[in-house]
């Protein structure tokens, strides 16, 4: 079905991929849920049809088994659907070698991803790395042969955390204006892995302004987000709903308030809360995108 120039493929088809990603994986369907954190009866009621998956329970699933969100929902990598598909994602790394490599892959860069996001990217080993997983240096430096290597794939990984975050939490959203909004939430620095993936950001500008080198791959990551926000606000004058002031303009003010009350958020400057950030952005929105 194709809506508002959203691709989306029917629950039956979903439940058909998720039952592939089970028979390609070496776990059980009962080891399956319980690595995605989620009850095995309810994994049999969603594969039946009785139950629908949450977005968190398909952003799990597509990490477990090594697919994107994306394909999960829409069939492909590739096709273009309510967020912007990342220029530069982090690869799929069953086309090269075995599940258990991937899964291997899988966990070496979940665990550096949440280190780097605690500590601080300077203050991360690849031995810490190692000490995490319950393995050598030797098998981290296999994926990741230097420092600089977990760095880069660790920005890609935070581009799909946020890619398959907004996919799933936003393509059953029609209306703009309830979209935008989804859009604003999603990136509030609220405690647990919004806060964390806010950290890895902020080291990734600093980073990127000392190495030339990361500033294409930060680039085109940031116009990922950039071109999430102006296809809604399009969509949205589309629909009648919002002003017709220029997209691009729109979106470059709204996202600079996000970058801007999201630093002094999470630096923990006083009198600013995620509370607050909500109420300021909200605002702009009612008050410089929706139509009187």
């Amino acid at each position: 079905m194709v809506r508002f120039g959203v691709v989306q493929e029917s629950t039956a088809e979903l439940r058909d991929r998720v039952r592939k990603v089970l028979r390609d994986s070496p776990l059980s369907q009962r080891a399956f849920a319980e690595r995605i954190g989620l009850d095995a009866t309810k994994l049999s009621k969603s594969l039946s049809g009785t139950r629908r998956f949450t977005p968190s329970e398909l952003t799990r699933i597509a990490e477990t088994g090594n697919v994107t969100v994306n394909w999960l929902i829409n069939g492909s990598d590739e096709v273009e659907t309510v967020a912007a598909v990342p220029r530069h994602s982090a690869r799929v790394y069953s086309e090269r070698g075995s599940h258990g490599e991937a899964g291997r892959y899988q966990q070496i860069l979940d665990a550096a991803w949440h280190l780097i996001a605690e500590r601080g990217y300077h203050s991360v080993r690849i031995s810490d790395v190692a000490h995490a997983c319950g393995t050598s240096a030797a098998t981290i430096h296999y994926y990741f042969p230097g420092r600089d290597d977990l760095l880069t794939e660790t920005l890609r990984y935070s581009v799909r955390l946020a890619f398959d975050r907004q996919v799933t939490e936003l393509h059953t959203i029609t209306d703009a204006y309830q979209r935008l909004l989804r859009l604003v939430e999603l990136q509030l620095p609220t405690p647990g892995l919004l806060r964390l993936e806010w950290s890895v950001w902020m080291q990734i500008w600093n980073e990127s302004t000392l190495r030339p080198e990361l500033r294409v791959l930060h680039s085109d990551s940031y116009e990922r987000w950039h071109d999430t926000i102006a296809r809604t606000i399009r969509e949205g004058q589309q629909q009648g709903v919002f002003v017709d002031t220029d997209p691009e303009e729109l979106t470059m003010t709204l996202t600079a308030l996000i970058d801007g009350l999201g630093i002094q958020v999470i630096t923990d400057r006083p009198g600013r809360s995620v509370a607050g950030m909500r109420e300021v952005l909200r605002d702009f929105v009612d008050r410089e995108i929706v139509r009187d």
